[in-house]
């Protein structure tokens, strides 16, 4: 079962709780509009995270390039083993639709904070 969303829980990770968009990644959200950055979002879940075995599982999300990446460090949406510790959906097996859509949510819902 999927966790309600709620970002405020990685404040106590201190690990999670370093990442934080920097001035480039906000101007680059702004020139996008918040639109294209979900749209993105959703590519890099559906290529990188929603198969049962991704490829490079633990290292196929960047630490840098895009803020999205941020995000999904930010709030463990980036791997699945990530996924299974933090928001309960399991490794191997492919994400269904709505398991794709609460990570693009939770990714969102920290962008904009």
């Amino acid at each position: 079962m999927l966790n309600k969303i709620d970002i405020s829980i990685f404040k106590k990770s201190t690990f999670r709780s370093k990442f934080a968009l920097n001035a480039e990644d906000h101007r680059y959200i702004e020139k996008t509009g918040l639109e294209a950055i979900e749209k993105h979002a959703r590519e890099f879940v559906v290529k990188r995270l929603a198969s049962a075995s991704p490829k490079n599982d633990g290292r196929q999300t960047p630490m840098r390039g895009h803020p999205v990446f941020i995000a999904q460090h930010a709030t463990a949406t980036c791997c699945r083993e990530c996924l299974s510790k933090w928001h309960g959906i399991p490794i191997g097996r492919e994400m269904n639709s709505d398991e794709i859509d609460y990570v693009v949510k939770y990714i969102i819902i920290w962008i904009k904070k």
